[in-house]
């Protein structure tokens, strides 16, 4: 008798539904019964920054709304391929700010690693979009100058892992990666900085939650949540377990023109994330990466929004509005210089 293979290890789920995702443009517009018209545009765009969009996220997307705030973050337009003036392909300094293969130290105490070039979504916005990944050790999972800088350099007490998403890192090399983290004894915190929960709720199965909760470290997940609607029973789910392995979920969001530049849209992003466990923590202005111009809101429309939001909401649950610049030592807050205006609620009218 000839004996039995071992057996094949299955993909899991979260895999199977990111190897299924959306990218080409013609089904996006099929699925969501768009006009066609759209699509030459969409296809050229596509060509320049690929279309990838996981089929779950579109099913919260409204059919037939090409105005719909979640499909305005994913679907390609003509309007990426126009050049803008004081955009460019690295907004935020990342290439200056790299100290090995891989690792940014920015930032005084804690770093950020580019664990994987890969994503659940692209976002039209990504301020990675033109990233090099073949040259940042991403692609390969080659993280060992990476890990030997830390190693050495004892000021740096957090990691940041980032990407791509690195949540899209298969569980096994996800697990080493954390368990080498552990062994530097210098580092105190671990933050993972991640989409995946929330276009593909499935990548919080129990394998991911037995490796954070089985870590020494300190671990912060920030999410990327744009829109209330983002937020389905799914993700809720997945911020639970989530929370039940003991680590901190914050929330950090992008103000887009177009998606969620209203008072009212950022009181209800705010109010669902906590509703869900999770804590806003920073609202970005758009980094100002090339074909993504489209999305920029100008700094004093966000002021006004963000003084009408603290009007709204109590403190806790307004995040900080902020812009990251190049070579800067932080993430600069963005203030209001004028005194507060009276009569917050009739304004509130004239910036819905």
């Amino acid at each position: 008798m000839i004996p039995a293979s071992p057996a094949v290890r299955e993909m899991p789920r979260w895999q199977a539904e990111m190897a299924r995702a959306i990218t080409q443009p013609a089904e996006l517009l099929r699925v969501l019964a768009l006009d066609p018209a759209l699509l030459p545009a969409a296809e050229r765009a596509a060509e320049r920054f690929p279309l990838r969009v996981p089929r779950g996220f579109v099913a919260r997307m409204r059919r037939g709304d090409p105005d719909d705030p979640l499909l305005r973050q994913v679907l390609p337009l003509a309007a990426e391929l126009d050049d803008a003036d004081g955009f460019g392909s690295d907004p935020v300094g990342d290439l200056a700010a790299r100290v090995a293969p891989g690792l940014l130290h920015k930032y005084a105490g804690r770093a950020l690693l580019v664990v994987t070039a890969a994503c659940g979504v692209h976002c039209r916005y990504c301020f990675r979009r033109d990233y090099p990944y073949a040259d940042s050790g991403a692609r390969a999972g080659d993280w060992r100058a990476a890990l030997e800088h830390i190693t050495a350099d004892t000021s740096i007490r957090e990691i940041i892992l980032s990407g791509g998403d690195p949540l899209a890192l298969a569980n096994p090399r996800l697990r080493a990666l954390i368990e080498q983290l552990d062994d530097i004894t210098h580092l105190q915190r671990l933050r993972i900085h991640s989409r995946q929960p929330v276009v593909l709720p499935e990548r919080i199965d129990d394998e991911l939650l037995e490796i954070i909760a089985g870590s020494r470290l300190q671990q912060v997940m920030v999410l990327h949540v744009n829109h209330a609607n983002e937020i389905d029973a799914a993700l809720g789910d997945a911020c639970r377990r989530l929370r039940q392995t003991g680590i901190t979920l914050l929330n950090q969001a992008v103000l887009l023109a177009g998606v969620n530049d209203s008072v009212k849209t950022q009181s209800q992003l705010c109010e669902r994330l906590f509703a869900v466990g999770v804590l806003p923590y920073y609202l970005h202005l758009l980094d100002r990466v090339q074909g993504a111009a489209h999305y920029e809101v100008p700094t004093e429309r966000a002021l006004t929004i963000m003084e009408l939001l603290r009007a709204e909401l109590p403190g806790f649950l307004v995040p900080r509005l902020v812009r990251e610049e190049a070579g800067a030592a932080a993430k600069s807050p963005v203030y209001s210089t004028p005194e507060p205006r009276h009569g917050l609620r009739e304004e509130s009218a004239r910036v819905p």
